[in-house]
């Protein structure tokens, strides 16, 4: 499976940083850390960018940048992960040099459909979630088992994900899951291992 780790430096401790988040994440395994910081400006978000590569170069994690594809390229991130409302993935496709990472949000198994070229999808919001302000439509796990039927790139799941509902999540056939809360915890590995061990069941079971 695939796990993401989304950046939300606000829901981080006292003292902890992203920087701190990322470090951890490398240690534990995990395979994307989505930088997003959606209020910095172009230098702040370059920093942490910048300095995250830095901390996970040699490890199998990979840093991707919220909608900010010319931060990404600029810092040497693993990819870009692009709003609904983004720029066209043919056109990240172009501007940036293989194999760099073009994944995008999707809401819908119309949306997903349309999505051709992204190398993955992060679909929601599945479960309720104190990320999103508002009361946004639920996709659910019917929702979610149509998105991954309809798409032709690995799924990841995300909102209001988690540890308990790994199995249920892993059965739609999602190739994993994306999450902000999930992994704000100050050791991961404990959270990791768990996440992978449940969901893969579920990917198992008969």
């Amino acid at each position: 499976m695939t796990l993401c780790l989304v950046t939300d430096r606000a829901r981080l401790g006292a003292g902890r940083t992203i920087l701190d988040q990322v470090r951890q994440a490398a240690a534990a395994g995990i395979d994307l850390v989505q930088i997003r910081e959606r209020d910095l400006d172009a230098a702040a978000l370059a920093s942490i960018v910048a300095q995250a590569v830095a901390l996970t170069r040699g490890s199998s994690t990979r840093i991707v940048v919220n909608d900010r594809l010319d931060v990404a390229l600029a810092c040497g991130a693993d990819g870009v992960h692009l709003r609904g409302d983004s720029l066209p993935i043919a056109a990240a496709r172009r501007l940036a040099p293989p194999p760099f990472l073009v994944g995008r949000s999707v809401h819908s198994a119309a949306e997903a459909r349309a999505a051709t070229g992204a190398d993955y999808l992060i679909a929601g919001t599945v479960f309720h979630t104190s990320s999103k302000s508002g009361t946004p439509a639920l996709l659910g796990l019917d929702g979610l088992r149509t998105v991954v039927r309809e798409s032709a790139s690995p799924v990841l799941a995300i909102g209001g994900i988690s540890i308990d509902r790994m199995a249920e999540v892993g059965a739609t056939g999602a190739a994993g899951v994306a999450a902000i809360g999930l992994f704000t915890a100050s050791s991961l590995h404990e959270i990791v291992a768990d996440a992978r061990r449940r969901f893969d069941s579920a990917k198992s079971a008969p």
